[in-house]
């Protein structure tokens, strides 16, 4: 048996090379400590029946690829961090950048699950990296049911899985198609101003940590602005690369952002299958209500129009009609004019989550970077933690750290903002 690559597995491959990986990692907290390795190599390996996409390898030809079942040697997939001891703050950093930077083996089905035993008062950490052809964010989810997390409970569930601030399921019957010219400047055609991100990325990585509470977040959105979350992830992202650009000492305006949508429908086999919308974030607004506010317009207006599903439709069409088009397209919307960087928002299982019987704390994603987007912020809710993964060149962005708190205290703001719009902390 052999599976032709869809179109997006092929074009995601084709963008790996020396500079970029082609995976996401999904970093999984276990403050209980580390699994035992024997136990959940077992553990994999009795499930991986459940999850045939986890035994596909790369085979064919470079210009019709296939993927192709293989016998999988867990032992060579499921691995432990040879660290010397407990490792530091900065040592488990520096252990994460390294397995990111590591390109995965195309000999191999694309995944690994690397567990780092002992980070000084964490506990230990297990960092899973899929090839993004072989599945997106909520794919990822799916296999992590399938050959990670302990079955649910009979009465619990996974609960829905979306990536992206909206899925299809928004639109309806009686509800207008957007226009062209919607489509147009909510999805391809560039702004006039260059990001501070755009720019020539190079092979160095540095990687950042956040996290936040999810239901708190939620009601805060709806209490202050009738927003759902998505809109407030967008908004504490706005929130914090204020607080970047400010420290940065450089000019703050608005930036745009990419924010991929799931296209995925119940009982789809396809890896990957998404578009996106762009959204304005209003980073020059000082007041995280007024923030939240703006976001809430942008994100209606697009999906009142279905920008993603008819900028999918558009993509599609001229695929058919001229490759040649089809490429200039894509080309046009991977500019760094087109968009500063790309936030993807995955939800997760909604019930507390364990490996081998030991909890999970929060689940951060990162995903790669691409030229001229020298930053990256994946977002994953599992339970009630809502885990913020950022990934960037240094060499470009600077202070990632810093990034990383100001996602924290831009969550913090809405959470601790009253009725009345008075926010317990500086709105900076």
């Amino acid at each position: 048996m052999q599976v032709p690559l869809t179109a997006e597995d092929r074009a995601i491959l084709a963008l790996e090379g020396p500079q970029l990986v082609g995976h996401t990692a999904t970093v999984v907290h276990l403050p209980g400590g580390a699994p035992d390795l024997r136990l959940l190599r077992d553990a994999v390996a009795r499930r991986l029946p459940a999850a045939p996409r986890l035994t596909w390898r790369l085979g064919g030809t470079s210009e019709e690829p296939v993927w192709r079942p293989d016998e999988v040697d867990v032992a060579a997939h499921v691995r432990a961090v040879g660290a010397v001891g407990p490792l530091d703050a900065a040592g488990f950093r520096t252990e994460l950048v390294r397995l990111f930077e590591e390109h995965l083996d195309r000999s191999l089905p694309l995944w690994r699950m690397d567990v780092i035993s002992r980070v000084a008062g964490q506990g230990a950490y297990l960092v899973w990296r899929v090839h993004h052809a072989l599945a997106d964010g909520g794919t990822v989810m799916r296999l992590a049911e399938d050959v990670l997390w302990d079955p649910a409970p009979a009465a619990g569930g996974a609960g829905e899985r979306r990536s992206g601030t909206a899925g299809p399921g928004t639109s309806g019957a009686g509800q207008a198609c957007s226009s062209l010219a919607g489509v147009l400047t909510g999805g391809l055609l560039p702004g006039l101003r260059r990001s501070p991100f755009d720019a020539r990325v190079g092979r160095e990585r540095d990687v950042a940590l956040a996290v936040t509470p999810v239901a708190a977040l939620r009601e805060a959105a709806r209490r202050l602005a009738g927003a759902t979350l998505n809109d407030a992830v967008l908004a504490v992202v706005a929130g914090a690369l204020r607080r970047w650009l400010e420290h940065r000492h450089g000019s703050i305006h608005g930036l745009t952002v990419k924010v991929p949508v799931t296209l995925h429908h119940d009982g789809d086999e396809v890896g990957n299958r998404d578009s996106y919308f762009r959204v304005d974030l209003p980073v020059d607004e000082a007041d995280p209500v007024t923030r939240l506010l703006a976001v809430r317009r942008e994100t209606a207006q697009r999906k009142a129009r279905h920008d993603a599903q008819q900028l999918d439709e558009l993509m599609d069409g001229l695929a058919r009609l001229s490759p040649r088009l089809a490429g200039w397209s894509q080309r046009l919307q991977r500019s760094g004019r087109s968009f500063a960087l790309n936030v993807s928002n995955v939800r997760g299982p909604d019930r507390a989550v364990t490996v081998l019987d030991a909890p999970v704390g929060a689940v951060q994603p990162l995903v790669e970077v691409a030229q001229h987007h020298a930053l990256r912020v994946g977002v994953l809710s599992v339970a009630d933690r809502l885990g913020f993964g950022l990934v960037a060149d240094p060499s470009v962005v600077g202070d990632l750290d810093l990034l990383a708190a100001a996602v924290e205290q831009a969550a913090a703001e809405l959470l601790h903002t009253d009725r009345n719009g008075t926010a317990g902390t500086s709105a900076g």
